[in-house]
C-alpha cells in the first residue's frame, strides 16, 4: 500500500474531508449497526495524566457535567430513532466526579441497556454516596453494569509515571472493593511500554491473580490495550482502496456502531459527535440530535488511521 510506504508530511494531510493530500478519495464510514451510545460526563478529573487525549484534569471543564435530564432525552431519542443500541457507555474526565452519575446510570439500566463506565476507581468512585448507589444498582440489575478501570500498566512504577505517584495503589484499592462486592470489571491499559501484546497480557494476568480479580487478561474485551493517540506522529491517510488492501471492513470501525454525546461549556444543548476520541474537533460534530448524527463519517483525522483502521481498537465493550 503506497500510502503506508511513503507517507507525506503530516502538515499536508487531513485537510480535505473528501480527498487525501494525494487527491485520492478519502474513506468514509456509515452508521451501519449502532450498538453503543456514549456520554462524556464532563472533562473534570481528580488527577491529571501525563498524556490524556482529552486533557482531563481537576481544572479542565471544557466539557461540562451532562445532566440526568439531558441523558433521559437521548434515551428517548434512541427509542424514536429505533437504533439497535445494546449499551450505554460513560467516559470523562472521571465519570464519578459528576454528581448525577448514579441517577444517569440508573436511567440507562431501567431502559434495559447494558452500562459501561470508564473510571480510575479512585476517590470519586469510592465516596460513600457513590458506593451506596453502585451497590444498589448492581444488586437491582445483576450482570448489566461493567466497570472498566484504567490501569495504564501492570507495574505500579510505570502506571504512576503516567497518572501520578500513589495512583496505582489507590486504583487497586478501588478494584478490590468492586471485586469484593460482585461487580463485573474490565481493564484498559496502554501499549507504549515497548512490550509485545503477550508480554503485556502476562503482566496483567499476574496482577489480576495476585489480587484475586476476576478479569481475563487474555480476552481483549476484558483487558483492552489501546494504542497511544499522539497527533504529532505521522500516519497514512485512509482511502477507499485501503479497505481491500488491508482486508478490513468499514462496518468494523467504531464510528459504524457508536456515537458520543458531549456538553460543551457555554452551549445551550449537548452535541452528538462521530467519535469518542475527537471531543474537540468541530468537524466531527454532527448536530444536537441522534437523527442528525445518522450520516456517514469521513476518516479525516490521524486517530481514524492509527487508532481505528490500523490499530483495530474500539472503546466499546
Amino acid at each position: 500500500m503506497k500510502d503506508l510506504e511513503t507517507p507525506l508530511l503530516a502538515a499536508e494531510k487531513f485537510k480535505d474531508p473528501f480527498l487525501t493530500a494525494k487527491g485520492e478519495v478519502r474513506a468514509s464510514v456509515a452508521l451501519s449497526d449502532p450498538q453503543t451510545l456514549w456520554f462524556n460526563t464532563g472533562t473534570l478529573c481528580n488527577i491529571e495524566c501525563e498524556n490524556c487525549y482529552i486533557l482531563s484534569s481537576p481544572k479542565n471543564d471544557a466539557l461540562v457535567y451532562i445532566t440526568a435530564e439531558e441523558v433521559y432525552d437521548y434515551l428517548d431519542q434512541l427509542e424514536v430513532r429505533k437504533w439497535n443500541v445494546r449499551e450505554i457507555a460513560f467516559t470523562g474526565g472521571e465519570p464519578f466526579m459528576n454528581p448525577e452519575m448514579i441517577d444517569i446510570t440508573r436511567a440507562s439500566l431501567e431502559r434495559g441497556y447494558d452500562v459501561l463506565i470508564l473510571t480510575n476507581a479512585m476517590r470519586p468512585m469510592m465516596r460513600k454516596s457513590m458506593r451506596a448507589g453502585l451497590l444498589e444498582l448492581n444488586a437491582a440489575y445483576p450482570g448489566k453494569l461493567t466497570m472498566r478501570i484504567s490501569v495504564d500498566h501492570w507495574d505500579a512504577d510505570n502506571h504512576d509515571k503516567e497518572r501520578g505517584a500513589g495512583t496505582f495503589v489507590k486504583t487497586i484499592e478501588g478494584m478490590t472493593w468492586l471485586q469484593e462486592n460482585g461487580f463485573t470489571m474490565a481493564v484498559a491499559g496502554r501499549t507504549v511500554w515497548g512490550e509485545s501484546d503477550m508480554e503485556s497480557r502476562k503482566g496483567y494476568a499476574a496482577l489480576f491473580s495476585e489480587h484475586g480479580f476476576d478479569i481475563d487478561a487474555y480476552n481483549p474485551a476484558e483487558t483492552v490495550l489501546f494504542p497511544e493517540m499522539d497527533e504529532s506522529v505521522d500516519v497514512p491517510e485512509i482511502t477507499t482502496a485501503c479497505w481491500g488492501i488491508l482486508d478490513k471492513s468499514p462496518d468494523a470501525m467504531m464510528c459504524a456502531s457508536s456515537r458520543m454525546v458531549v456538553k460543551r461549556k457555554g452551549a445551550e444543548k449537548p452535541a452528538v459527535l462521530a467519535c469518542t476520541l475527537l471531543p474537540y474537533s468541530e468537524e466531527f460534530e454532527m448536530g444536537t440530535t441522534l437523527e442528525e448524527a445518522e450520516g456517514s463519517v469521513q476518516l479525516n483525522h490521524p486517530h481514524c488511521a492509527k487508532f481505528c483502521v490500523l490499530g483495530g481498537a474500539s472503546c466499546s465493550a
